[in-house]
């Protein structure tokens, strides 16, 4: 069972430890990928041809397995961990499976919450490679992204034949890094040759959507109509503006070439695993690659995946953006629940986390059941993964096992973090049986016909608890000339604090009846699909008081240290 109060091995000194096999061997052996149809990156991750991925478009498709988890806490939750024992608990038990997972932003790596590689012994390696730079995705994507701003801003020196309004240009410049001071900026100063001197914003390169972009194309000729379709800015007539009409739309594509072949690695257990884009999951649609879960299917019989933060989020946009989009049929949820978190939901003090408490644990678990109901609108099966710790007491793991039982789902406690896959298959086994048992009757929460605002509205109301959203005026008519000019039928891509269902991320639990506010509004033309920021929520973060950097270095073999 996952341990924080004996001495254990890191998760880096884990992944150190491993006996890793050559990724060409992992390709071939496990998915029958011969050598040319890889592109190496050193010995242990490779991407895979686009090649190889379009000859897979005949075979049939494996089922699909989504692991969403209750609201973040600092107390940890383990769905990335559980996402990876799954995967390995499938193969042990004599499944063909493979996990496919978002690839990790420098950002939060270096801010507060490290990696996203997994964790103890349910991890893909190699493990720095994949936290830092990996194969260069990120650095492409914000290339990109930089290159389209840079291209704007010449457009209009050179004396702006589309007739751009400055004023109203909603292109950022991005960078993989949180970096407070450049939430608002000025630039261009210096005098007529360098531009014309203005207020500007970066985001994080996770937030961008070119980001979103590539994780929802479905080949080249996709992610280059798609980044043509970008919207920059208008006109002073209010005409929209797109990339394409600034020609970028093929040197953005020629930089994210290689970015769009997946990633291959490998699990501590030596299964085949894809590591690909990373679109934040509270400010954008937070899932991995569509073109690397759907050839995950077409090799695997089962293909495990995630969904960045809470079910609210990262499972509603999986379903309503990523599955529209895709055409994906989900046959089963996992939802991910620590004791630890659910108590504080109910209540109890971060630092009193280790003492058993079992008033504020049922509690607290009214939290796990408004995420089991949620994901049950969906009419996908779904189960409980329990990520013991070692100081859950056998009264408290009881306890949430009745409740679950309660409300009619199964709970699984798992071990995974500790035992890798073997934890994991009481979990393996029952995601057999109930995908056997129980067909997936897999449905959208709206249609895209329905109005914008109403589908917001619908969001709010069944997933949040809310008893309804509301915007001032030039927000509802923005909603209304959206529909005007054709994109009624986007899915909303709501952004939004993910440590609470409310817009106020000190509400635990599962608050009712509140209200969300909708801030703003923007249309991403390329990605096809409208962001809805709601309550007070920025594109990008700020470090902690001690970043994980401050503990982060190098060691006198040049292996990385600290990284977590």
């Amino acid at each position: 069972m996952t341990d924080t109060t004996a001495v254990q091995p890191s998760d880096i000194d884990i992944a150190a430890a491993a006996d890793k096999q050559p990724i060409l061997e992992i390709a071939a052996d496990r998915l029958g990928i011969e050598g040319h149809h890889l592109d190496p990156y050193g010995h242990f991750k490779a991407k895979l041809s686009l090649n190889f991925i379009e000859g897979l478009k005949d075979r049939p498709d494996g089922k699909l397995v989504l692991v969403t988890a209750i609201t973040p806490t600092p107390a940890g939750e383990g769905k990335t961990t559980t996402t990876v024992g799954l995967g390995d608990g499938l193969n042990r038990i004599g499944k063909k499976a493979m996990i496919c997972l978002r690839e990790p932003s420098l950002g939060p790596c270096f801010g507060m919450k490290g990696g996203a590689a997994g964790g103890g012994y349910a991890q893909v390696v190699p493990m720095t490679d994949i936290n830092l730079h990996f194969t260069g995705d990120f650095h492409a994507i914000g290339a990109a992204n930089n290159l389209l701003a840079a291209m704007i801003d010449n457009h209009i020196y050179w004396g702006n034949p589309l007739d751009i309004d400055e004023r109203r240009i909603t292109w950022r410049r991005v960078i993989d890094m949180n970096d407070r001071a450049l939430r608002n900026t000025v630039c261009s100063l210096g005098g007529v040759a360098n531009g014309y001197p203005r207020e500007d914003r970066f985001d994080i390169t996770a937030a961008s959507e070119v980001m979103a972009i590539l994780c929802l194309a479905e080949d080249l000729d996709d992610l280059q109509r798609r980044l043509g379709n970008i919207i920059v800015g208008y006109t002073h007539d209010k005409r929209p503006v797109r990339a394409s009409e600034l020609e970028a739309e093929g040197a953005m594509a020629a930089l994210l070439t290689e970015a769009l072949k997946p990633n291959l690695v490998q699990t501590l257990e030596k299964n085949p695993a894809f590591v690909h884009g990373g679109p934040f999951g509270n400010i954008a649609h937070g899932c991995n690659s569509l073109l690397a879960t759907k050839a995950a299917l077409k090799m695997a019989d089962y293909v495990v995946t995630e969904a960045g933060f809470g079910a609210d989020l990262g499972a509603e946009k999986f379903f309503n953006i990523v599955c529209r989009k895709g055409g994906l049929k989900p046959d089963l949820s996992v939802l991910v629940a620590t004791i630890r978190a659910l108590k504080m939901h109910g209540g109890a003090d971060k630092n009193e986390l280790q003492t058993e408490n079992l008033e504020a644990l049922q509690k607290g678990s009214a939290n796990l059941i408004r995420h089991l109901e949620n994901l049950r609108t969906f009419r996908v099966p779904v189960l409980v993964a329990i990520n013991r710790f070692s100081a859950d007491s056998d009264a408290e793991v009881n306890l949430l096992l009745q409740i679950c039982a309660e409300h009619e789902v199964e709970a699984i406690v798992a071990n995974h973090w500790a035992a890798g896959g073997a934890g994991a298959e009481d979990l393996a086994h029952e995601v057999v049986r109930t995908i056997e048992a129980e067909p997936s009757e897999f449905r959208l929460l709206y249609n895209g016909d329905m109005h914008l605002w109403d589908k917001v509205r619908t969001v709010a109301q069944t997933l949040y608890g809310a008893q309804g959203i509301i915007a001032d005026k030039k927000i509802r008519a923005r909603f209304k000339e959206l529909e005007e000019e054709g994109f009624k039928d986007y899915p909303v891509c709501i952004a939004k604090t993910q440590y609470s269902f409310s817009t106020d991320p000190n509400l635990k639990g599962a608050p009712s009846n509140h209200v969300v506010p909708v801030r703003d509004i923007h249309l991403s033309g390329g990605a096809e699909f409208l962001v809805v920021k709601c309550g007070d929520i920025m594109t990008m973060p700020g470090l902690p008081r001690r970043p994980a950097a401050a503990s982060i270095g190098v060691d006198e073999d040049g292996g990385i240290t600290g990284l977590f």
